[in-house]
């Protein structure tokens, strides 16, 4: 006799009728956009589960990721917090299958064996009978993916490295998704919610582990993907973030969701075997469409799988040794291959420093790509204290107030060594005098990989 645990909010957390609740979660999923991002596959997902008048939309554009791998994810890992019954450590359930309006879905007994001694990892049907952060989002699996099985885990007292040690047995390859359902702050005032999140998102971001449960009730299997994530080198990409006063709730009190996708990092350690590869294709392909785009039409090996994951770029040209040009991309919106062909075009004939070049002085500019890696912001209480975490010579800096914004590359701090310098020219450029700060200031910094031609093509 299989046993089923049955669902507990279908009826309040989102409708009991399966047709319309079908309907409800293929409409949410329609309805999302997919950017220039969305071909990067996700490793893992972080989504809220509130109701979903609540926050389905968000939770929807992180499932509609999934669709396009629908028929290659057979094993789900799914992470919530214990909101019912306390326990310690991570519970199972004990069923053979969770049951929806949608059907029911099949535990990974396989999976299920593989945890089942660790110490953390205890099973408890109490845990998971009323627990609706696993519940909600089934119906979003069944209907984003084709054939999965599940692994269902309420975690309750654990460490961090308790939940990612069970996340590392069950890692496995491209048919294994993990899932982390969490909201954000709780009942706090509108704008108090938003200033919150927001610097949660960017913890999130930047893969540190100290999410507090003030922050996000789900703040332990969070901060164990964390974990999990800087060990397998995967970026968290914000999805979408909002809270329950933009959705069908009042601004008095009200509940924060966000959505990320984690995927692999497209810029690649500097030390891997590929590196120099990499240049040997880069350059050619820059100078190609450069010549392209001046009458020449040029060809150079565009092959390389990496060439169409998503990142960001700089492309500098320069004639003995004086600039002659520079375009680049922040942020990573296009694949490898677009960005540098579009940043070279762009700085040899789009630099509103320079004029457009010609065919001729092609011939004497030399070019240098750069690959940026993810931004990182900075958290500082002063002007000087920001100054004291640069490190010259490795990193681009991100200079924002307001809607001034401005960037120095690492390669700047060759002519500006001094901190107090770099900055006074970062703020100049962004429209600010050099002695300008505000505490509104906001700073990110970041490193790059770069390549350049040393005696022309």
């Amino acid at each position: 006799m299989h046993t089923i645990r049955q669902p507990a909010v279908a009826g309040t957390f989102y409708t009991g009728q399966a047709h319309a609740l079908s309907q409800q979660v293929k409409s949410m999923l329609a309805s999302t956009t997919v950017g220039q991002t969305a071909a990067a596959v996700p490793k893992a997902l972080i989504v809220p589960h509130a109701g979903y008048i609540y926050s389905g939309t968000t939770a929807a554009l992180a499932y509609r990721r999934l669709l396009p791998v629908q028929a290659t994810i057979r094993r789900v890992v799914l992470l919530g917090p214990a909101h019912r019954v306390a326990v310690r450590g991570l519970a199972l359930a004990g069923a053979d299958y969770f049951a929806t309006p949608l059907g029911t879905v099949e535990i990974d007994r396989d999976a299920v064996a593989k945890i089942a001694t660790l110490p953390q990892v205890v099973v408890s049907p109490a845990v998971h009978a009323q627990e609706h952060s696993l519940e909600v989002q089934l119906p979003f699996l069944q209907t984003a993916l084709r054939d999965f099985k599940l692994v269902p885990l309420v975690v309750g007292d654990a460490t961090p490295s308790e939940v990612a040690q069970v996340l590392e047995t069950l890692w496995g390859g491209n048919e294994t998704l993990v899932v982390i359902s969490s909201d954000l702050s709780h009942y706090l005032p509108y704008a108090a919610a938003q200033a919150q999140d927001q610097q949660t998102v960017q913890t999130i971001a930047e893969l540190k582990p100290t999410i507090t449960h003030h922050q996000a009730c789900g703040g332990t299997p969070v901060n164990g993907l964390l974990l999990a994530a800087r060990q397998h080198g995967l970026q968290a990409e914000l999805l979408g973030l909002c809270n329950s006063g933009d959705t069908a709730g009042d601004k008095q009190r009200v509940v924060g969701y966000a959505s990320f996708a984690f995927v692999t990092c497209a810029v690649r350690r500097a030390d891997t075997p590929s590196d120099a590869e990499d240049g040997q294709l880069l350059l050619p392909i820059a100078r190609a469409a450069i010549s392209t785009a001046l009458g020449r039409q040029t060809a150079a090996p565009e092959s390389a799988p990496w060439l169409q994951d998503r990142g960001a770029c700089f492309v500098t040209l320069t004639q003995q040794g004086q600039l002659r040009g520079c375009i680049g991309s922040l942020e990573a919106r296009r694949t490898w291959l677009h960005d540098v062909k579009s940043n070279a075009v762009a700085a040899a004939l789009q630099d509103p420093r320079f004029t457009p070049l010609t065919a001729a002085e092609l011939e004497t500019t030399d070019i240098e790509v750069s690959l940026l890696s993810a931004t990182q912001a900075m958290q500082f209480e002063s002007e000087a204290h920001a100054l004291a975490q640069l490190r010259p010579g490795i990193d681009g800096v991100i200079f924002e107030y307001g809607r001034h914004r401005s960037t120095f590359l690492p390669q700047v701090w060759e002519q500006l060594p001094a901190a107090v310098h770099f900055m006074a020219h970062l703020k100049r450029k962004a429209g600010l005098s050099p002695d300008f700060w505000h505490a509104d200031v906001r700073l990110h910094r970041y490193t790059v990989r770069k390549w350049k031609e040393q005696e022309g093509p």
